[in-house]
């Protein structure tokens, strides 16, 4: 009873719903309780326990009806009748099946008598058994659609029908013969939409997981406008998937690990009988960060995503100061704490994204204002793409900086093999830096946060 509810929740969580694996749980309850008869009663049913939102509301409504929905593959009609249909143009083409006994004698497979016999639900069963055989839930691309459409035909008896209607002709029945090539030809229909509703309701989120893994791996600058929305989703669910990972693994060790040496030892005492446990611990540090994000133009897109990234681990990262620049440097950290971070970060690019890039009179500044506040316990974040503008660029700064701090990291949007040309003074500063790398995506981004939590 459950195998088709089990088959709507692979649909429903390709579909983008988030269901639980209690939820499901509560589904099967459910179906249990009222069954597939009243397919209103099912609707509602399913949707109190699976949709959470308005949003997800919607997106069930359209899984249900594709998923539940059914079209009749043939209708009983007669061979004068298939030749002369009736002119009603919206009215979907029915089987034309002869139901005279020369096709049906004349039939020796399965498909073929059903199709004689105008059998609407025995080929609407045959049609399910046929795509579950040859695992349709599994498509996933418009280009699969014509070999999964011809491996339920051969699974529901396509070769053999064509014997028949090769036999039927060979003998000189050729009425029954065109009764079952057109039968044949309704089913091939059928089969079509069939696999195409199935394609529409396992593919959706398939696409969706493939264009979340391409923006996440494209360069951020070289985005369009209208994929920075879907990307600021894509980062706060990374975010909050890592705080999930690093604020079990903090509890993990809280709670520390089991010692098995003393544990063993200690119950020598009662004759090798484990009384009790005991558990070794290591002492974690919380993070302490400090990001310094250049703001100008050609590195803000990618200092978005950053804080958006370290403003969304929170729970993770509790000791966080935010600095940026573009010539003169200045804390934001209470901008991006007391307002919305789309409001935040509005307000911190109309007031301090402008004039050109200076990073040795940035780094003065924070030298003056900021510095003192850098230990040994502190994680230094630089993102920029260290264009100076041929102004100093004050690399001795930097080096303090690596001398108190735990770990300097610098993060440049450009690739590798731009460092050191034009006025770039990243071979300056790198030397002083315990990781440089190019940091230009999200998947970047995840990757150097990732890192930074675990350490």
């Amino acid at each position: 009873m459950s195998e088709p509810l089990l088959r709507f929740l692979q649909a429903a969580r390709g579909a983008g719903l988030r269901i639980s694996v209690a939820e499901g749980l509560d589904a099967v309850k459910a179906l249990a309780l009222v069954g597939y008869d009243d397919r209103a009663l099912l609707k509602d049913t399913l949707a109190l326990v699976m949709a959470k939102s308005a949003e997800e509301k919607a997106r069930f409504d359209a899984v249900f009806e594709l998923f539940f929905t059914r079209q009749a593959i043939a209708v009983p009609a007669t061979a004068d009748r298939a030749q002369n249909p009736p002119p009603d143009a919206s009215a979907e083409p029915a089987m034309p099946l002869a139901a005279g006994s020369d096709a049906a004698a004349g039939a020796a497979s399965p498909l073929g008598r059903m199709i004689a016999a105008s059998d609407a639900a025995a080929l609407a069963a045959a049609l399910e058994i046929a795509g579950e055989a040859v695992g349709i839930a599994n498509i996933r691309f418009f280009t699969q659609a014509g070999l999964y459409g011809r491996r339920i035909l051969e699974q529901m008896g396509l070769l053999e029908l064509e014997e028949d209607i090769r036999a039927l002709g060979a003998a000189g029945d050729g009425e029954a013969a065109a009764a079952l090539l057109r039968g044949r030809q309704e089913v091939e229909r059928a089969v079509r939409a069939f696999v195409e509703r199935q394609l529409a309701l396992y593919a959706e989120g398939e696409a969706e997981r493939l264009r979340d893994e391409y923006l996440q791996a494209a360069a951020i600058t070289s985005l369009d406008r209208r994929d920075l929305d879907r990307m600021r989703k894509i980062v706060r669910a990374l975010a909050k998937r890592l705080a999930t990972k690093h604020t079990r693994v903090r509890r993990r060790h809280r709670r520390g690990h089991l010692d098995v040496r003393r544990m063993l030892r200690r119950s020598m005492a009662y004759d090798g009988i484990l009384f009790q446990t005991h558990w070794k611990q290591k002492k974690i540090d919380r993070p302490k960060v400090v990001a310094l994000c250049d703001v100008s133009g050609s590195v803000a897109a990618v200092t978005e995503f950053l804080l958006l990234f370290l403003y969304g681990l929170s729970e993770v990262l509790h000791d966080t100061r935010t600095y940026v620049f573009c010539n003169r440097m200045a804390e934001v950290s209470d901008i991006l704490e007391r307002h919305s971070f789309a409001e935040a970060f509005a307000t911190i690019t109309r007031d301090f994204a402008f004039g050109s890039s200076n990073y040795g009179s940035a780094l003065d500044d924070f030298r003056r204002d900021g510095l003192d506040a850098i230990d040994s316990k502190t994680t230094v974040l630089i993102l920029g793409d260290a264009r100076g503008n041929n102004t100093a660029p004050r690399s001795d700064i930097i080096k303090s900086l690596s001398e108190r701090a735990k770990r300097v990291i610098w993060l440049n949007p450009e690739f590798k093999s731009s460092w050191g040309t034009g006025d770039s003074d990243m071979p300056r500063y790198r030397p002083y830096c315990h990781l440089a790398t190019v940091c230009n995506s999200v998947k970047h981004l995840e990757t150097v946060v990732n890192d930074l939590l675990e350490r």
